[in-house]
């Protein structure tokens, strides 16, 4: 069951290249509703990805929603070969769906090289194992996903931590932690490791930003969907492994939220930065 999970994942993540610079990302749905953003970012960098030189890896990639995907629909993606140097490539697409842009992503591509190094250290948070699993954080606090959610995260495991107590400092920012690993293993392909990790970063991100008004993604009379998002390779992520997402949202307003987060490895590496801004309206009455 797990290994299936993960091995549709895979296939989902897995575009098909159709025409020089053209590739097209699977549907994940027989039946229409909104793709889910991570899926675009994913596929589009995958695409990106497809003609780079094995020796370079994405280090980052920024990208912006146009207009709301089609789950039932595949994507296609128009890969621009920007810029090729001695050490940095770039690359632009355009995701489209019946003729119509709806992502807007740029990738940069690194070789390995030295340099300076610092990074913030993890969290202090319980290890996964003292964790509870996603589905009794979920019931314990009262709350269910929908069904086409829990779909969406089949292919990983997920341990929220316990929230930090107000009053803490740690608790003073609107903030939420949580580990996940693939539920089975994938191999150490590093491409696909950063694009599975793509994938990963959209979920409940900019929900950290309705924490501060006591709400949720689903609370009743929320609407919400994603503007933009960011993510910073740091390293290759170990993502068969336990990953810290510690997440945190500094501001909100104007019908909009932001929120950042930043991803460990389970020995305390970062291995990835992440911002995003999203829509958060809330109907009144």
């Amino acid at each position: 069951m797990r290994e299936a999970a993960v091995a549709d994942l895979i296939g989902l993540l897995t575009v098909e290249e159709i025409d020089t610079g053209i590739f097209r990302g699977a549907a994940v749905s027989p039946q229409p509703g909104r793709v889910y953003g991570g899926q675009v970012v994913a596929q589009a960098l995958a695409a990106a990805a497809r003609d780079i030189a094995p020796d370079r890896q994405a280090h980052s990639l920024h990208a912006y929603f146009l207009r709301a995907g089609d789950a039932g629909r595949p994507v296609v993606y128009r890969v621009l070969p920007d810029f090729d140097g001695n050490s940095f490539s770039n690359r632009r697409v355009v995701a489209m769906q019946g003729g119509k842009p709806i992502l807007n992503l740029a990738a940069s591509f690194h070789r390995p090289e030295e340099g300076l190094a610092h990074a913030v250290p993890m969290p202090l948070v319980p290890a996964p194992e003292q964790c509870p699993d996603f589905k009794t954080a979920l019931a314990a606090a009262g709350q269910k996903l929908p069904g086409f959610l829990l779909e969406r995260l089949a292919a990983f495991e997920i341990r929220p931590c316990p929230p930090a107590p107000p009053g803490t400092g740690e608790g003073d920012l609107p903030q939420r932690n949580q580990w996940f690993r693939m539920a089975a293993p994938m191999g150490e392909d590093a491409v696909m490791q950063r694009v599975v990790l793509a994938y990963a970063s959209d979920f409940a991100l900019i929900s950290t930003a309705l924490m501060p008004h006591g709400m949720g993604f689903f609370s009743p009379g929320v609407s919400g969907a994603s503007l933009d998002h960011t993510i910073w390779f740091h390293q290759t992520p170990p993502i068969d492994d336990w990953l810290l997402y510690a997440m945190d949202s500094p501001w909100s307003g104007h019908a909009r939220g932001f929120a950042r987060g930043a991803i460990y490895s389970r020995d305390g590496t970062l291995v990835a930065s992440v911002a995003q801004e999203g829509l958060l309206r809330v109907k009144q009455g």
